[in-house]
């Protein structure tokens, strides 16, 4: 196994010394524009919500339309993953930006909820073929000392369409219509078709034997698409024990057994078990997992603590994650560089999982009228979470066979968007429980409501202040379960330049 490992990489190394520097950086572009598309519709769309509400006159399936898109867009990772072993990666990257791109057209012209929900999820699917697959094209043209610096790059199209999506939306749904959050995704998506296939274009492909695997991917669809959807609905108020959920996550453990069980028998397997035999990819999984649970969580919890908390808008509360925002790109650009520079990637991720808990449990015991101190908290925690999000892809790619790359690349995203999904199910549901003990009142779906609290007594606001502080110390609590596996990763030096 070494040695095939180190030939693997060699042969990387070689594509990408024969890649000329500006053929190299017109590729990353068009990368960092699909992975920017497909980020930027899981935040453009929030601030839309009251109005679709509003024009549809439809409550029930509002939160859907968020996460309709998230379920879709992890389920279909791992399946285009697969898919871009198999049949190249420039064919899938163009399939999903192609599908997103219709789909999005279909989201605009959507006239009740049940038709945008369901373009919705057709987007996701079509999101989740252009992130995973830019991030394994990476891992096949630049040797693994050098992938932390482009990861770098693609973290910071996260965190830019973490800042810009709210702002975005909000300023087309105020002076045009909610639509245009849809269809401005027609001209951005045909030129990224355009940039896409332009720049790889003329790229040398490998490609073997098909053969797809169909009943492992409708097991994973049952599996994982129950999983998410049982924890979407805890977050979204449902007890853990309603006959929904506890329906759900029935079908999901059964999904998931039988997924199990039919990949131990399969000649070309979806997701080859064997990869959860290595350790550095397991640890690398349980790191990303945790650190998408914090930062995503987060992102929903801190503008409702400060909105609560100082009586302060929808305005003033999207503009506290700015701090969030801004931590994350300089977090994932000086982790790549540091990666690049040592040839080491544990360094920066034991680092990241180590300020996690202490700016989170800081942060804890600021109260948000401390508005300096807490945005210097805020900006940790966004750096903590970039230290750690392209140095593990970065690990688990360097841990794998170079044909499994793309499913490994798949596989890391996976566990970035469920620890996402579970974050968002998790904290909800003991803030719903937290808010319910304290004698608070909630106004409709913890995503989209906002709490009864600004213009309250100073003792009601202690209260508030004290139920938020235990939810972030629960959650600092959380984020060690990271750094135990950031310890037990081991330190390998990178090969290639």
């Amino acid at each position: 196994m070494p040695r095939d490992r180190a030939s693997a990489d060699h042969k990387v190394s070689t594509v990408t010394a024969a890649l000329p520097p500006t053929v190299l950086r017109s590729v990353l572009t068009a990368l960092m524009l699909a992975i920017f598309l497909g980020a930027l519709d899981q935040t453009i769309v929030a601030v839309s919500m009251p109005a679709i509400s509003a024009q549809f006159n439809d409550v029930g399936l509002l939160a859907w339309v968020i996460s309709g898109y998230m379920v879709a867009m992890t389920i279909a990772v791992p399946i285009y993953g697969k898919l871009g072993d198999l049949y190249g990666r420039r064919r899938m990257i163009l399939t999903g930006t192609a599908l997103f791109t219709l789909a999005s057209v279909a989201c605009g012209l959507a006239q009740d909820m049940p038709q945008l929900v369901l373009a919705r999820v057709l987007q996701g699917i079509g999101a989740g073929g252009m992130v995973s697959v830019s991030q394994a094209i990476i891992g096949d043209f630049v040797p693994p000392r050098e992938r932390g610096r482009y990861q770098g790059y693609f973290s910071s199209m996260y965190a830019l369409a973490s800042v810009a999506g709210p702002v975005l939306g909000g300023w087309l749904t105020e002076y045009l219509s909610w639509r245009w959050v849809f269809w401005i995704n027609l001209p951005l998506g045909l030129v990224a078709l355009w940039v896409i296939h332009r720049a790889l274009d003329g790229l040398s492909v490998k490609r073997r034997e098909a053969r797809v695997d169909y009943l492992g991917a409708v097991l994973m669809i049952l599996g994982l698409g129950s999983l998410l959807l049982g924890i979407t609905l805890v977050g979204q108020g449902h007890p853990w024990l309603s006959s929904q959920v506890l329906a759900l996550l029935g079908c999901a453990l059964l999904g998931l057994l039988a997924f199990i069980a039919h990949e131990r028998r399969c000649r070309e397997p979806l997701l080859p078990l064997g990869l959860f035999g290595n350790r550095v990819a397991v640890l690398c999984w349980c790191v990303i997992f945790f650190a998408s649970f914090q930062s995503i969580s987060l992102t929903m919890l801190m503008p409702l603590r400060f909105q609560g908390i100082t009586g302060a808008g929808a305005d003033s509360a999207a503009l506290h994650l700015l701090p969030l925002a801004m931590g994350l790109p300089i977090g994932a650009f000086t982790g790549g560089r540091m990666t690049s520079r040592t040839g080491r990637f544990k360094p920066q991720i034991l680092t990241g999982a180590l300020l996690m808990p202490l700016a989170i449990a800081a942060m804890a015991l600021t109260p948000p009228q401390s508005g300096l101190l807490g945005a210097l908290f805020m900006l940790l925690t966004g750096i903590a979470c970039g230290l750690q999000f392209p140095t593990s892809l970065v690990g688990t790619q360097s841990a794998v066979d170079s044909r499994d790359i793309g499913v490994a690349t798949s596989t890391t995203n996976l566990f970035r968007s469920l620890g996402g999904a579970m974050g968002v199910a998790c904290m909800s549901s003991l803030l719903l429980a937290l808010l319910h003990q304290g004698g608070f009142e909630m106004l409709g779906n913890p995503l989209l409501g906002s709490l009864k609290a600004g213009e309250a007594d100073p003792q009601t606001q202690a209260r508030l202040l004290e139920t938020f502080r235990d939810l972030l110390l629960v959650s600092a609590g959380a984020s060690l379960i990271g750094l135990l596996a950031a310890l037990a990763l081991p330190d390998r030096q990178l090969r290639g330049r």
